[in-house]
């Protein structure tokens, strides 16, 4: 499971000219599932999302946590995440898990991290989204659950 992270000061998504989910300060999670992916990696990712210290403290250092300033996640689901761009010209999903899997585990991952006791608005999986973020640094950040896995043995 990937997800890239994004500091912002707002942002919102919209579908057909209607806005589904909006936020203040916080973190919009571009959110990528992979095939294969499980439980295990939502549950990282929502721990590890939730707790990065990524907002500056009164020094401007990355000391502070969405948790720690009561940040605000959009959670979008985003399968080109999972792009394979090693062969020709157009990028192959065959990575990416299939639609039921997905939504099934972009759903389980907004609730865990709900469960922290943060606000979450998402997006509308499988729908043609417009997202606009106002992106604070800019920081931007990828992470993905299976180097975690991989590096931990």
């Amino acid at each position: 499971m990937k997800a890239l992270l994004q500091r912002v000061t707002k942002a919102s998504v919209s579908v057909d000219d209607e806005v589904v989910g909006r936020i203040g300060q916080g973190l919009v999670v571009l959110l990528g599932v992979a095939a294969g992916d499980t439980k295990r990696d939502a549950d990282y990712l929502a721990q590890k999302i939730t707790n990065l210290r990524i907002f500056s403290d009164d020094e401007g250092k990355f000391n502070l946590s969405a948790l720690e300033i009561n940040g605000e996640l959009l959670v979008v689901s985003q399968f080109t995440l999972l792009a394979d761009t090693r062969k020709g010209r157009r990028p192959s999903f065959v990575n990416a898990a299939p639609p039921d899997q997905a939504r099934e585990l972009c759903h389980y991952f907004v609730e865990q991290a709900r469960a922290t006791g943060l606000k979450v608005a998402t997006g509308q999986f499988q729908a043609h989204m417009l997202v606009e973020i106002q992106n604070d640094g800019p920081v931007t950040i990828l992470l993905d659950s299976r180097e975690k896995f991989e590096s931990s043995g």
